[in-house]
Formats: C-alpha cells, structure tokens, sequence
C-alpha cells in the first residue's frame, strides 16, 4: 500500500464494475468488528457481585473517569446521557490512532471523508438532544432567536463549527501519517520509530480533544437552549 498517498480513499483494493472498496472503508470495518468482538470478549463475563475481575475494575475506573468528565464539561447530573454516544466517538478515534503501530494501516481519520462523517455526527447529536429535551417546536423555534432574520447566521454558525471539528481531526491525523511514511522512505530505521511513538501518543490525544469538543459543542447548545428560553420566559413575563 502507498502510504504516500494523500488519503486512505485513493488505496483501491477492490473493483468490480462501478463498485469499489478502498482503504478507507476496509481500514473502518475491520474496526468495527474488532471493537464488536473486543466488547463482547470484555463484558461477557461482568458482575455485580463481590468477586469482581481486574479486567471489570478496569473497565469500570474507565466509565467512571468518563462520566465524571462528562459530568464536569456539561454539569449535568446524569452523565449516562451522553457517554454512550461520546464513549463510542473516543474509543473509535482513538483505537484508529492506536492501530498505527501496526505496518501497512492506515487510520480512516486521515481520510476527510470520515471525519467530515464523524462530525456530521456531532451535527446532528446536538439538535438530537435538543429535541429530546425540548421537543420539535420548542427546539425549532430556537433558531429563529432574537429575530427571524437571524435564522441563517444561526445555520451558518452550526455548519461552520462542524467543519472545523472535520478539518482539525483529519488533518491532525493525516499529518502525522505521512510523516512518518516519509521518514520510512529517507530514514528506515530509528527516526520512524520514535514518530510512531509520538504519533500514537498525538492520536490519542487527538482523541480525547475531540470527544471533548464534541461534548463541549452538544452541552454549548444545550445552555443556549436554555438561556434562550428564559430570556423568552422573562420577556413575557414582563
């Protein structure tokens, strides 16, 4: 595979008429299944009893320090609101960036059109909330504060801050990619490993920042629901 490649989406692996499966959708299937089965091998066996295995104490230090993360960037209550959604965001970028120590992978977050999926994901889970929340009207409503003629700025706003999250992780990851195939074509030996080391360190970074972006994006429009609607509330009250 030609890791020189500017994206996982030009790989071509398989071709059958119009059909095609690049790097980039095979690299994201075999993670999904992996963390399929991973899931299963690790929750098969858990307890609420008192002979708790080191694997569920592990896991259970885990959620905890997510739910109390959640817990501190959105101050709500009930943390299990969105560690499912956030939890999967983490550990789906994050085992990418993991995976790159093995030879010939390439993560699928340095193809924009996965991270540009990942934020569409973040786009739609905030008016999901929303709308669980407030429901359909209410939400809607929203958009049209403090005029209708804000209606647009207010989708620009939403759209632009998807692009962003897209482009920051895409070109964080994509980066460091190509570093390092770079350096395994100049310098085969030493330098490669020190970068992928440095490159698995910066993923998973790179991971928890963007789970948190995408709370701190999710818990924004949540407080901007809720100031509006006791702006609205005053304003009739007076």
């Amino acid at each position: 595979m030609d890791l020189t490649r500017l994206s996982p989406d030009e790989v071509i692996l398989w071709e059958w008429g119009v059909f095609k499966v690049n790097a980039t959708l095979a690299f994201t299937w075999a993670m999904m299944a992996a963390l399929i089965v991973a899931s299963w091998l690790l929750t098969r066996r858990l307890t609420s009893g008192r002979d708790v295995s080191r694997v569920q104490m592990a896991l259970e230090l885990v959620v905890d320090y997510m739910r109390d993360q959640i817990r501190e960037v959105t101050g709500d209550r009930n943390p299990n609101r969105y560690l499912a959604f956030i939890g999967s965001l983490f550990l789906f970028v994050g085992f990418a960036a993991l995976l790159t120590i093995v030879p010939g992978f390439t993560p699928p977050t340095a193809s924009l059109s996965t991270t540009a999926a990942l934020a569409l994901a973040v786009f739609l889970a905030v008016p999901a909330y929303g709308i669980a929340v407030e429901g359909v009207r209410d939400y809607a409503q929203h958009y049209l504060q403090p005029s209708i003629v804000m209606l647009p700025f207010n989708i620009i706003g939403e759209l632009s801050r998807t692009l962003a999250l897209a482009v920051r992780l895409f070109g964080n990851m994509m980066s460091g990619t190509k570093i390092v195939a770079v350096l395994v074509a100049v310098v085969p030996f030493i330098f490669p490993i020190v970068f992928r080391a440095l490159g698995l360190l910066t993923g998973m970074i790179q991971a928890y920042i963007f789970a948190v972006l995408a709370l701190v994006y999710i818990a924004s429009g949540m407080r901007t629901q809720a100031e509006r609607s006791t702006f609205d509330s005053e304003r009739k009250a007076d």
